[in-house]
């Protein structure tokens, strides 16, 4: 073996996750040992999802990796620091590489925490040429390193970045290597939580869209897609080897081809290939003709993203969409008989509660089948980090800390957007049941709406009498 990669998600250590119970499998590593494979370097993949730290250590000291290759996100960060700090305690000739979207920005920090390579952006060709150059030569900083592009490591104690690689331009071939990994771990997991499967899918990379609060780390401001043949081979074969209820677009905009689309219905159908998925898209990628071929690729959940409810807000973040183009989407989907979702954001810089009302009156006009609900929270290298720097209001430790946990001077205090976040979905909520006369559980909803209306009143007066205070005591 060549090259350990592995991902250091936990799902015994998230509770919100087994909760839900909808796992999905290391798509990028899976990718890149997928890449390795074709071009002859012996590779292992270790998915740790369904195993723990314990025995991943154990498997760390008992195979004693020459390279280690670890995907880092946000949500798996801290769990890759302290891998990398066991690494070097007990096993110091192995050299650990980082990739992921969360070491773009933070290259520097992982380096002086222990790492000793980091891959930026696109990670199949500079993990190729690392790995091969890693095991021709002995790891001297300064000799070939200087020679890879998309890569940054410590010289001297010195930070080097080098220049960046261009991006594949023909994805067509990029296949995850899925038997890699125990696949039916997933899709058991599914099954007994809810009934139905999925596997998760990509035909795209990139997004050419500029939304303020979304992190192009990886794949940048670009659109490269898979031909509709090639993403149907693929299907085919997880047809055939994994018989899943369904599939999951993992995709930032689906519909964004309508040319593509179109030939992907037509391709489908000429194989009778028909897989039951959702996906995520935009209202202004959306109309009549889209929902309908939706419908015949087998589309039966749609997530139209709209992030508020006000117009206002929306221009703020970049989104460029129309909030009622967002409504009328959402309809004429429903129409359809396809299920729609759609993602909220509360705590923009510049929402104020009469931008939260609009939301509320958003969701209750277009009345989707789902919602989900986040705190905005900024992300290191993205435009709204940018914006709200100067004006954070917590002093973190990157080593023990992650960009979830930054705040910043917000119209209203941290916690008044915890009881807004409870009044929109209590009162969204009760607004679906209304029409059910009598129905306690229904009523119920309603209290909680209006308790935490109370809390949201309450913490915003609190935070106006703190700002007079704050500006008398200065005067």
């Amino acid at each position: 073996m060549d090259v350990l990669l592995a991902h250091g998600y936990f799902l015994e250590d998230d509770v919100k996750e087994q909760r839900i119970m909808r796992p999905y499998p290391p798509l990028g590593i899976l990718y890149i040992a997928a890449y390795l494979d074709k071009h002859a370097i012996k590779n292992e993949v270790y998915d740790t999802t369904f195993s723990s730290k314990k025995n991943f250590q154990d498997h760390l000291l008992h195979t004693s990796p020459p390279l280690l290759a670890l995907y880092v996100n946000l949500m798996t960060k801290l769990n890759i620091l302290e891998i990398v700090r066991f690494v070097k305690k007990n096993l110091p000739a192995t050299r650990v590489i980082l990739g992921g979207p969360e070491v773009k920005h933070s290259a520097e920090n992982f380096l002086r925490a222990g790492a000793d390579v980091i891959v930026i952006g696109e990670g199949e060709e500079t993990t190729l040429e690392l790995v091969t150059n890693l095991s021709q030569h002995a790891y001297r900083p300064g000799a070939f390193l200087n020679d890879i592009k998309g890569i940054a490591f410590l010289q001297d104690d010195l930070f080097v970045e080098n220049p960046e690689r261009d991006k594949i331009k023909d994805i067509n071939e990029l296949i995850p290597a899925r038997h890699k990994i125990d696949l039916h771990l997933y899709l058991n997991a599914w099954k007994e939580r809810h009934g139905t499967n999925a596997i998760s899918v990509s035909t795209m990379r990139g997004c050419p869209y500029t939304c303020k609060w979304c992190s192009r780390a990886v794949y940048g401001l670009s659109y490269r897609r898979r031909s509709p043949e090639k993403v149907a081979d693929e299907l085919e074969a997880l047809q055939r080897d994994y018989r899943p209820d369904s599939l999951w677009f993992v995709d930032d905009v689906f519909t964004i081809s309508h040319k593509w689309l179109t030939a992907f219905r037509d391709e489908l159908r000429k194989r009778n290939v028909t897989i039951p998925y959702e996906c995520i898209t935009r209202a202004d990628r959306m109309n009549d003709e889209v929902v309908r071929l939706l419908k015949e690729t087998g589309c039966f959940r749609v997530w139209i993203g709209a992030e508020s409810g006000s117009q206002k807000v929306i221009d703020l973040m970049d989104r460029r969409v129309d909030v009622n183009q967002v409504r009328d989407m959402i309809r004429l989907t429903k129409n359809y008989g396809i299920e729609t979702g759609t993602f909220i954001m509360l705590g923009y810089p510049g929402e104020t509660e009469a931008d939260i009302e609009e939301t509320i009156h958003h969701l209750k006009e277009s009345n989707p089948d789902h919602f989900t609900i986040t705190v905005a929270y900024p992300i290191r290298g993205t435009e709204l980090y940018q914006e709200v720097e100067a004006d954070q209001t917590t002093s973190l430790d990157w080593t023990t800390s992650t960009d979830r946990e930054i705040d910043f001077k917000r119209s209203y205090s941290r916690r008044y957007y915890d009881f807004a976040v409870r009044h929109v979905i209590n009162e969204v909520q009760w607004a679906k049941g209304s029409q059910r006369a009598l129905d306690v559980k229904n009523m119920l909803l309603k209290v909680k709406s209006v308790a935490a209306k109370l809390g949201m009143i309450w913490h915003r007066q609190r935070s106006l009498a703190k700002a007079l205070h704050y500006s008398n005591s200065t005067e």
